[in-house]
């Protein structure tokens, strides 16, 4: 048989299924779903041409041929697991190590700069990049190590991937100081569906069911002004009349600089939780835990 048509993945689910015998224990082992482990064992089965395990009664048997390969795929295991133990240990403050973030350019705008702070402080060797959500492209750049985590609200991230929250993010209401609206302690519905809007087009991200819900039943916005992202957004609004739909924790950093103002919204809309995701792959890697409890220290509320 051909290695190079080997997934080596496939082989570590095959030993904790001769161990575990079912796949919701394998599943929570290796930290992955249960569909993963069953779409890893359909593959084992068409690569060896054997059904390799058999569901019974008591659970996941495996066939005489999964016997067979039991001790050796194991003992190959253990010799891996062996050879890169020496490389378990992460030390921030002599790494130099780089990590690569999936961000939308308001999780660079929120996230980086107390980030990179605390990285000078504890670890001044590391380097961090950052790439674009692209949602064809997202699940891939994180299965492959092209990116090590991705910070948003990001839906289509399931299956073997983890998660933890960082915040709820609420939506306000933002426009310049001197704008019509800012005499007014409330803004009413009548009041933002007659305003001029600029509104933020961000493809691959659970912020368009906010636009669907602003835009619903019957009532839309007069849009004169649509971008792909929030960067431009904080000028954009200082120097027109127009307003802008925003998650709060960015509103709140364009506020003082950019002389805004920020009201709560008009539209009752939920709250969204902005969540920190990682492969399941890394989910062990020492560097990788290390900047993941960075990032809940300083962004976890």
């Amino acid at each position: 048989m051909d290695l190079n048509k080997v997934d080596l993945n496939l082989l570590l689910v095959f030993n904790q299924l001769v161990i575990e015998r079912r796949v919701s224990r394998v599943a929570e082992s290796l930290g992955i779903s249960q569909p993963a482990v069953s779409n890893a064992l359909n593959r084992l089965r068409k690569l060896l041409n054997d059904d390799l395990f058999l569901r019974t009664s008591h659970g996941m048997e495996p066939t005489p041929r999964a016997l067979q390969l039991a001790e050796p795929i194991a003992y190959a295991i253990d010799t891996i697991k062996s050879a890169l133990s020496q490389e378990s240990v992460f030390e921030p403050a002599t790494s130099t190590r780089s990590f690569t973030i999936a961000a939308t350019d308001i999780g660079e705008i929120y996230f980086l700069p107390p980030l990179l702070n605390r990285l000078a402080e504890m670890a001044p060797g590391v380097t961090l990049s950052t790439i674009r959500h692209n949602p064809a492209n997202l699940k891939d750049d994180m299965e492959s190590g092209r990116a090590d985590f991705a910070i948003g609200l990001l839906p289509q991230l399931q299956g073997s991937f983890f998660r933890q929250r960082l915040f709820r993010q609420r939506f306000v209401c933002v426009f310049r100081n001197q704008h019509p609206l800012a005499k007014r302690k409330i803004v009413s519905k009548e009041d933002f569906y007659s305003a001029k809007h600029a509104v933020v087009v961000l493809h691959g991200t659970g912020h368009g069911e906010i636009d669907k819900l602003i835009d619903g039943k019957g009532a839309e916005r007069r849009i004169q002004l649509s971008v792909p992202h929030f960067v431009a957004m904080g000028h954009i609004l200082q120097e027109t009349d127009l307003i802008a739909t925003l998650p709060e924790r960015l509103a709140k950093r364009l506020e003082g600089p950019f002389k805004l103002t920020c009201v709560p919204h008009p539209v009752k809309l939920p709250d969204h939780s902005i969540d920190l995701f990682w492969h399941a792959k890394l989910h062990r890697d020492p560097a990788n835990q290390w900047l993941r409890r960075l990032l809940f220290e300083l962004f976890t509320v």
